[in-house]
């Protein structure tokens, strides 16, 4: 950027419309300032329109999958038209088009998911029958294996849509990232946040990715102080796991990478979409050895399901791992 201030020359930063993707866009710009000593002028926030923002209407595994959120940034990035797109994490898929790389992480949010109720406390408070909305089938699955007496509903849209949909009774709760209600400034919408003992979270959930051109030495060089290697550690780790399963965003599977000196903790889960059979693990070893882990986990996990789980939860072992991005 030591060509600023000439207006041509602004970075500009692809994202969603979203009030909480802008509010991860602002940090992004925040962060880049601090570290550049450089004026908010020296940025612009490009909001794009992505097909899964568009349909509403539908469940995302009937339209594509949640790399749906992702597809027109990148397109924008690959054509010049932005220079960074910043991602929440959870909605990544493994693979990325060739000429991009995600490379930069900020630091890791709480990645707990929370319970959202305008009637009940906890999931342990809901009565038998009760209806719960939510749009992730990992979550789906989890909520069914615990607590098949429920009943699910479908549940899309920001946390504005969904919090009116509680109060239209569509269902009586549902459950929202806390990171996300944290970046927002509105932790006090989750009546409670749930231990990953009790539902282990999404893969990279509450952790924000800036993507860039792999050529862009000038980009690269900008986003390198605002890296977080702590969360470069979990993360990696976790997308091992989710890669070597070959599965997606859309897959119920669930994983959290913790941190203690230098040591990694890795728990993953696997379950089948209506929540009857649900197989976990953990590994524990050096944070530099987290990609191992997670492969070794997903192995695991592979040779304990029956014959016919995979194919049920359209994860396909045979095709090999992707590589981790």
């Amino acid at each position: 950027m030591t060509d600023w201030p000439d207006p041509e020359k602004t970075l500009k930063i692809g994202t969603r419309g979203s009030p909480l993707a802008l509010a991860q866009a602002h940090e992004t710009r925040d962060r880049l300032m601090l570290a550049h000593g450089l004026p908010q002028e020296a940025f612009e926030i490009i909001a794009i329109k992505t097909t899964g923002d568009k349909v509403q209407d539908r469940a995302l595994q009937a339209i594509g999958g949640k790399g749906l959120f992702t597809r027109e940034i990148e397109d924008a990035l690959l054509d010049g038209r932005i220079d960074i797109a910043v991602h929440s994490m959870k909605d990544m898929p493994v693979l990325q088009p060739d000429d991009l790389v995600i490379d930069c992480y900020l630091p890791r949010q709480d990645a707990r998911d929370g319970f959202v109720s305008l009637e009940f406390a906890s999931i342990a408070d809901l009565p038998e029958g009760a209806v719960v909305g939510s749009s992730s089938m990992r979550r789906r699955a989890q909520l069914a294996h615990r607590r098949p007496d429920l009943t699910m509903v479908e549940f899309r849209g920001n946390v504005q849509t969904r919090m009116r949909k509680l109060h239209d009774g569509v269902a009586q709760a549902t459950f929202l990232a806390m990171a996300g209600l944290k970046r927002l400034g509105q932790p006090e919408l989750a009546r409670s946040a749930i231990s990953p003992d009790e539902m282990l979270p999404a893969i990279a959930q509450g952790a924000i990715g800036v993507e860039r051109r792999k050529g862009d030495a000038r980009v690269a060089a900008l986003l390198a102080p605002i890296t977080d290697e702590d969360t470069v550690l979990r993360v990696t780790a976790e997308r091992a796991f989710l890669a070597a399963l070959d599965g997606s965003c859309e897959t119920p599977i669930a994983g959290l990478a913790e941190l203690d000196g230098g040591r990694l903790r890795l728990r993953g889960e696997i379950l089948l979409p209506d929540g009857s059979q649900s197989f976990s693990g953990m590994r524990e070893g050096l944070a530099a050895d987290g990609p191992a882990m997670g492969r070794d986990l997903a192995e695991e996990l592979l040779s304990r399901a029956p014959s016919g789980f995979f194919e049920l939860i359209g994860v396909n072992p045979q095709r090999g791992s992707p590589p981790v991005v």
